[in-house]
């Protein structure tokens, strides 16, 4: 079980910031740093400043959503980042959500799957660097060709999702998974989810990197650390549209889920961040002390089946307590 960082999704004072983050994570042994990419510094320019800025830590973005640059684009953009990483890269992607996709990029979200998974199969074919001529439901391409050599060694491509058809696309198609805001036991569900996929793909499932990105707060003060963490949830499953909320409701937690929902709905986020109770915060993450961080997070890194466990940080963690918890949370 390796350990990782998700770099914190809340905006950053400079890309010098995250490179700090990126060379904290190298020297406290952390296995990969993944970058989000939201409505801040675009994911490809900060990765290109931290792959120059690090030695040896893994780099990669989770995710690029697939419909904001072309298959073809992020096919170039990993192979020149495996090429200025020398061989640390890794691409996470996926369809992310109507609220980001049509809000924030003015496309339809249309078809997410089928666009995933036509993504997956142009960004291999172009980093095999064979000429790509694909004729798909979503993806027409002819003729394209990387004009660089190919990387010697591909990376990965990873793909994130929450409903139990998503999770099934990664294992047939995706050489890795990326989940998110999943207790023990949904976790569990989904990685058979994902293991028919494999099957159907007629691959091994152990072939297929599984990583959770965990929201996590280790602090002196540890009430402060759950009152982080559980304002995060509130947000997540309140304000970013359904897909959170929808995967909450199937892991057991339907009521609580719409009631979070509807009471940020309806301007009430103090309400809103009380309903995540002391048992759903403590089945979405690790808060609190660093004793109780630790004990926490080591439920998931417990579940079998699941490769790698990204420490996140809650949007409302300031530089000091993030660097806290990488700290506190360290392989």
């Amino acid at each position: 079980m390796s350990v990782d960082i998700h770099l914190p999704v809340s905006a950053q004072p400079s890309v010098d910031t995250l490179v700090d983050l990126a060379q904290r994570a190298e020297e406290l042994d952390y296995g990969h740093v993944w970058l989000p990419e939201t409505w801040g510094r675009d994911a490809v320019t900060a990765l290109t400043a931290m792959a120059q800025g690090t030695d040896e830590v893994g780099l990669g973005p989770s995710i690029w959503n697939v419909y904001s640059r072309s298959p073809a684009l992020v096919g170039q953009t990993a192979a020149t980042l495996q090429e200025v990483s020398d061989g640390r890269f890794r691409v996470g992607l996926g369809p992310s959500g109507p609220a980001v996709v049509e809000g924030w990029h003015g496309s339809d979200f249309d078809r997410p799957l089928r666009r995933t998974r036509e993504s997956i199969e142009i960004i291999k074919a172009v980093l095999a660097g064979e000429q790509v001529n694909y004729d798909g439901d979503v993806f027409t391409l002819g003729g394209f060709r990387l004009r660089c050599d190919p990387p010697e060694d591909p990376p990965g491509v990873d793909a994130a999702g929450m409903g139990p058809k998503a999770v099934e696309l990664s294992g047939r198609f995706a050489d890795g998974w990326h989940a998110t805001m999943f207790t023990p036991d949904g976790l569990r569900e989904r990685l058979d989810d994902l293991r028919r996929g494999a099957d159907l793909g007629d691959r091994d499932p152990e072939d297929v990197r599984t990583t959770l990105s965990l929201t996590c707060c280790a602090l002196p003060d540890g009430e402060r650390a759950r009152d982080l963490a559980r304002q995060h949830a509130a947000f997540y499953v309140g304000g970013m549209g359904t897909y959170y909320r929808d995967s909450l409701a199937r892991q057991g937690y339907e009521e609580r889920a719409h009631d979070i929902a509807a009471a940020w709905g309806s301007g009430d986020k103090e309400r809103a961040t009380e309903l995540v109770s002391d048992e759903l915060l403590d089945d979405l993450g690790a808060a609190g002390t660093p004793e109780r961080a630790r004990e926490e997070l080591q439920k998931f890194r417990d579940v079998d089946g699941l490769d790698r466990v990204a420490v996140s940080f809650p949007r409302g963690a300031d530089l000091d307590q993030v660097r806290e918890t990488m700290d506190a949370l360290a392989p």
